[in-house]
């Protein structure tokens, strides 16, 4: 009987290379609420992530030869899913092109404190209210740490785009934020 707590990654790795469906299915599920995080961050609703997730697990598994054991195996899964989630948003949805600036700065900083008093739940739930082209380059930038240069590559804008769109994307969480945080400790706002 082939039990998931009997093989570890690398054996499990091996096991899908060979082309085991048991094998990738325990795969898939070991990854697979993980990454629907991930997918869900780039997705327009639930059921947007699901298909997000599907498609990357589809590349996870043909590019699976290509794996090298070198790195993470989760940061390697992650990456696939999160190309995967930019290319399948792209297909169906436009992106919001924004006029490129010179420089995205001059930014005022949040209270540390406040934002310490944040949820992450809440962070992410305001993340997720973004207009989609400022949520993707948030995320890409903000949490997966691409470059600008990376973005403008992944999402088919120039780098002056992305700068503008995290800069923006920024400026809305603060504002909602410094909202939020006033509606649950009962500030003016």
């Amino acid at each position: 009987m082939f039990l998931e707590q009997t093989y570890h990654i690398e054996e499990l790795i091996k096991r899908c290379k060979a082309g085991e469906r048991k094998a990738q299915e325990l795969l898939y599920r070991q990854f697979a609420s993980k990454m629907l995080g991930v997918c869900f961050r780039y997705a327009t609703d639930k059921m947007e992530a699901e298909d997000m997730l599907q498609n990357g697990f589809i590349k996870v598994f043909q590019k699976l030869p290509d794996y090298r054991g070198e790195g993470s195996f989760e940061g390697w899964i992650r990456r696939i899913m999160v190309h995967s989630s930019i290319e399948y948003y792209r297909k169906h949805h436009k992106m919001m092109q924004v006029v490129d600036i010179e420089e995205a700065g001059n930014e005022s900083s949040v209270n540390p404190l406040a934002t310490a008093k944040l949820a992450a739940e809440d962070l992410l739930a305001l993340i997720r209210q973004l207009s989609p082209g400022y949520r993707i380059v948030f995320n890409l930038y903000a949490i997966e740490g691409y470059s600008h240069k990376e973005i403008a590559a992944l999402a088919g804008i120039t780098e002056g785009a992305s700068k503008s769109q995290l800069s923006r994307a920024r400026s809305i969480l603060r504002e909602q934020v410094i909202k939020l945080e006033g509606k649950k400790y009962g500030y003016a706002g």
